[in-house]
């Protein structure tokens, strides 16, 4: 383990974000499976905010954000509440990509930062 490089709450397959020469880095899912492309996104979005605070960052320090959908037909739901949650002037650099399926069958969102610290 580098001493370099911090983990929160790491476990066998991943670490909820990782810290590294002033940059963190997570990826957040929904908090569960049911419920439409809004819902699932806020959820995501509500506990990313969290991870991206217990890693000294914030939303309004995004730099790059990749956002996965199984369906592209989400596109217009995840962006409403994307741009509802996001400040003002704080839009990072932003892929939005179609894949065929998520690790759950009912998540329709998975997302990947990349963010400053403080």
């Amino acid at each position: 383990m580098s001493p370099d490089i911090t983990r929160l709450n790491p476990a066998a397959r991943y670490a909820d974000a990782t810290i590294f020469n002033g940059l963190v880095q997570a990826v957040e899912v929904p908090a569960e499976e049911s419920g439409d492309i809004r819902s699932q996104t806020a959820s995501m979005l509500a506990l990313l905010e969290r991870t991206l605070e217990a890693a000294g960052s914030g939303r309004e320090r995004l730099l790059m954000a990749t956002i996965y959908l199984v369906d592209m037909a989400d596109y217009a739901g995840m962006n409403e509440v994307w741009e509802k949650w996001l400040p003002a002037g704080c839009a990072p650099a932003r892929a939005c990509v179609q894949v065929a399926a998520l690790a759950r069958p009912g998540w329709r969102v998975e997302i990947a930062v990349m963010a400053a610290a403080l």
